[in-house]
This record gives C-alpha cells, sequence and structure tokens, in this order.
C-alpha cells in the first residue's frame, strides 16, 4: 500500500508538472495560429497606399493606417472570407512602380483613370468617391479663380497624379503658359511652399488641404469654382489575378452602394456623401 501510494504522488506531481509545461508551451503556440479558421483560408492581398495623405490615407496618432480610402476596403476586407488585405505604406512616386512588380496587388489612393493608366492598370468599375479639383492659394491672395487666371504664375503639383494630368493637358492648350513645379507627391511639402510664396498656388482636393489646414495651421485656402470632379477608383495588375480580385472587389462595392454602406462611410469622414459623382458636378 507504501508503494502504491508513492507511486499515486510520483504520478500527480508529473501530471501537474506537465500540466505547467504544457501550459506555458500552449499560451506560446496561440500566438503563432491564426485567430479563425477562416483566417487561414484567406488569401493574403497587399494594397499599395501613401499614408501620409489625410484624410483619405494616413496614420492616426497611434501609429495606425486609416483614412476614407482605408475604411471603405476595411469594409470590403469583412465582407469577403477569402482574402486577407493588409496595407503598405508607399510614397507616390513610386505607387504604380510597386503594382506593375507585384510589390503589391492593389492600390488605394484616390486614383481617377485616364487613357493612359487603363492602357496598362485595370480600374473597378465602381467609383468609391468623387474628388473635387479646385485651385489653392495663400489665405487672402485676390485675383485667382480659374486656371486662365494662373497663366504666368508657378504652380506646384505632383509628378504623376490626376491633377497634374488636368495642368499639363491646360498647358497643352494653352502654349505653356503655366509653369509647374514638380514635388514628389508629399502634400505637407506643397503646402508650405504656397503658404511662403514660393509657389502662386497647387490644385488639388479641398477637402485634403482643409485636413492639412486644420491639422497642421497652414494658411491656405481652396478658391473659385471646382476645376474638375472625377471619380476615384481602385487600380489592379492587368492580369488575370488582377482581374480576378477587381472582380471581386467590385461586386462587394456594389453591394455596398445598394446598402447604404458606402454612403455612410462617406458621411461618418465627411458629414456628407461624396460617392455620387453627379450629384458633385
Amino acid at each position: 500500500m507504501k508503494l502504491s501510494k508513492n507511486i499515486i504522488l510520483t504520478a500527480a506531481a508529473v501530471s501537474i508538472l506537465g500540466a505547467l509545461v504544457t501550459g506555458c508551451g500552449a499560451q506560446k503556440s496561440v500566438s503563432e495560429q491564426p485567430s479563425t479558421s477562416t483566417d487561414s483560408k484567406a488569401k493574403k492581398i497587399l494594397v499599395g497606399t501613401m499614408g501620409t495623405y489625410s484624410p483619405f490615407t494616413y496614420q492616426d496618432d497611434k501609429g495606425q493606417l486609416t483614412g476614407y480610402d482605408i475604411e471603405v476596403l476595411r469594409e470590403v476586407d469583412k465582407r469577403l472570407d477569402d482574402i486577407e488585405l493588409e496595407f503598405v505604406p508607399t510614397p507616390w512616386d513610386s505607387m504604380f512602380l510597386g503594382l506593375e512588380s507585384d510589390k503589391y496587388q492593389i492600390v488605394a489612393n484616390q486614383i481617377s483613370k485616364n487613357p493612359d493608366r487603363e492602357k496598362k492598370y485595370l480600374f473597378t468599375d465602381n467609383s468609391y468617391f468623387a474628388s473635387t479639383s479646385s485651385i489653392i492659394v495663400k489665405k487672402g491672395r485676390q485675383g485667382i479663380s480659374s486656371l486662365d487666371d494662373l497663366k504666368g504664375l508657378k504652380v506646384g503639383t505632383a509628378v504623376g497624379d490626376s491633377f497634374t494630368k488636368i495642368l499639363e493637358d491646360y498647358n497643352a492648350k494653352n502654349n505653356n503658359a503655366l509653369e509647374l513645379k514638380y514635388y514628389d507627391g508629399n502634400v505637407t511639402t506643397v503646402l508650405q511652399d504656397l503658404e511662403a510664396g514660393r509657389i502662386d498656388a497647387y490644385l488639388n482636393d479641398p477637402i485634403m488641404v482643409n485636413e492639412n489646414v486644420k491639422k497642421l495651421g497652414l494658411n491656405v485656402e481652396p478658391t473659385g469654382e471646382p476645376v474638375e470632379v472625377s471619380p476615384a477608383y481602385f487600380v489592379f495588375r492587368k492580369d488575370a489575378q488582377g482581374e480576378e480580385l477587381r472582380d471581386k472587389i467590385d461586386k462587394t462595392l456594389s453591394e455596398m452602394k445598394e446598402d447604404g454602406t458606402l454612403s455612410n462611410i462617406s458621411i461618418q469622414w465627411f458629414e456628407e456623401d461624396y460617392t455620387n459623382i453627379e450629384s458633385k458636378k
């Protein structure tokens, strides 16, 4: 009986020790495993985005990537079980090169269509935002309300963006009447140069400008009537994978438009529905 008692006590001790070791091992392995079985089946899709273009794509006070474009795609992600989106902060001047090299599979950065881009890339059929192009000047500047008023003046712009295309098209029809100063896409630098008088004007979305004015206290403002209103789209590689992904996200955007979710996201961010381009023209 004494021997049996010792065996029982020893077995109990081993059992307890085993439980402790197993417990530690289990705690470590949980963090290494996918959070759900659905996630384990989902294909990771990388999304290129500037992360410096507030309020559409930027890092919040905690360093987390957010913004209207980001949150629209996060809602898309919630509705699709077979993909998992991960956002990759990317400088504007290498955005499309990264897409071409498959560094990421989607671009989300308030991108509009134009013939040159459509030759190279795929776009969603559904737009998710109506972007306004407005002339931005130093606060209090008089005499500028249209592109014609910018003739002979220095206008800041970013290489390769849709606002630049508007200015370059204007120059092509008007004997290069505008002096364009090109930037790498850092909006803050352009607005600071505008405030300092190093450039006379800038063309961009007034929502973005007003957001930067609030955050940085910049002394700049939109002026005149909108030059153009353009829909924004998500962009994909022009291949079979890109087409499949585009169709999947397009279908989800249609559902979000039909059930009112897309409008609600716009209202949450801007207190207004900017998803219907016809209402903004």
